[in-house]
């Protein structure tokens, strides 16, 4: 659990205080008027109070053919990622990707699709921002390196091809409905636990 000093802008857990600029903690004592927090407020507060906002978006990676639970699976993962203030990356097109757009795009969010092909208006009609790269899957490697971390939501050669790229450049990849099990994929049994986990990993508490 956190706690915020709203008034001074200091986000507290574990008897540390976050120091944003430098995304550290420090050693400090709570103060007495402060509020419970959680992860995604917490996030929350980072993106949009602290002033040192995380600039990096969430890839959500998946095949194209996903089936309906994955599609809402991913729609699930791009709603709280949009909740916490931070923006989706995704391939842009349907399956997964459109799921992690549409759930971006129902909370206010932002969805970057980085796009295989010339063309932005292959963009799925969820994406906020349509970038049509014209390097084909080449695109993945963009997208494992543009990613704070990785969500990948079930597989596919595609798929892993970003799981592995990530996991190379020390990303860290979750995992959720059916995702590759390679070493170095924190898998979670559902959405509900991505909050935590990714407050842990862009906190690094």
């Amino acid at each position: 659990m956190f706690v915020l000093d709203r008034p001074r802008s200091i986000l507290f857990h574990d008897g540390r205080a976050y120091m944003p600029a430098t995304r550290n903690w420090q050693a400090a004592s709570l103060p007495a008027e402060a509020e419970p927090a959680d992860p995604i407020q917490a996030l929350q507060w980072l993106q949009r109070e602290s002033g040192h906002p995380l600039k990096a978006p969430i890839g959500i990676i998946g095949p194209n053919e996903a089936t309906a639970e994955q599609v809402a699976i991913a729609a699930e993962a791009g709603a709280i990622v949009g909740q916490m203030g931070l923006a989706v990356l995704c391939g842009g097109r349907q399956g997964v990707m459109e799921g992690a757009a549409r759930g971006a795009a129902a909370v206010g969010g932002i969805a970057i699709g980085l796009l295989p092909h010339g063309d932005p208006t292959q963009a799925n009609r969820f994406v906020t921002v349509a970038i049509a790269t014209g390097i084909g899957e080449a695109r993945n490697a963009v997208i494992a390196q543009a990613g704070a971390c990785l969500i990948a939501v079930g597989d596919s050669h595609g798929t892993l091809s970003e799981v592995a790229l990530g996991l190379r450049l020390g990303k860290r990849v979750f995992g959720l409905a059916g995702a590759a099990r390679v070493d170095g994929v924190v898998h979670l049994a559902t959405p509900e636990e991505l909050p935590a986990a990714l407050a842990r990993e862009l906190l690094k508490i």
